[in-house]
């Protein structure tokens, strides 16, 4: 990995409620909501100048950048939620341009792996101790807050203990 362990130990305690903030509220109302958006680029705001080179922090800005148009793109053709756009923007500037490819492997086994979960949980008695979480019963729809929070969680987790 790119993100070196010292880079990814300075950004996960920050970042991980935050992942597991995001993929509790899709589960329940099928939403990323805007503050968690804003804390998350905050922490990046805030933290990156302290964990990253000063160039590094600065040309990861394009990241957010890109990523959010490219949401913007699939949002606008119904592929992705908004949300789900705008929390990959912000969750963008953590990932190294070089991790790329790996991110990409871990979050194919994070969006299989939180697939499989939350259907096996909706049709299990775990589904009682939550009732009222709103993805339960949606039928095409999927909380991919659960497997994005999961990606950016277990990338900075690899990261660190590599």
């Amino acid at each position: 990995m790119q993100l070196s362990s010292a880079e990814a130990l300075w950004f996960l305690p920050f970042v991980a409620p935050i992942c597991f903030y995001v993929a509790w509220t899709d589960m329940k109302m099928m939403k990323i909501t805007n503050q968690s958006v804003v804390v998350l680029t905050l922490v990046y705001v805030i933290i990156g100048p302290l964990a990253l080179p000063f160039e590094d922090y600065l040309w990861r800005y394009l990241h957010l950048i890109v990523v959010l148009l490219i949401g913007i793109l699939l949002n606008a053709a119904g592929a992705v939620g908004a949300g789900d756009a705008k929390f990959a923007a912000a969750a963008a500037p953590f990932i190294a341009l070089g991790d790329v490819t790996p991110v990409t492997m871990v979050f194919a086994v994070v969006l299989l792996a939180a697939f499989a979960t939350h259907r096996i949980a909706k049709h299990s008695p775990i589904r009682n101790m939550v009732p009222d979480w709103e993805s339960w019963s949606k039928k095409k729809d999927f909380p991919m807050g659960l497997a994005l929070g999961g990606t950016l969680a277990a990338y900075l987790l690899l990261a660190a203990i590599a």
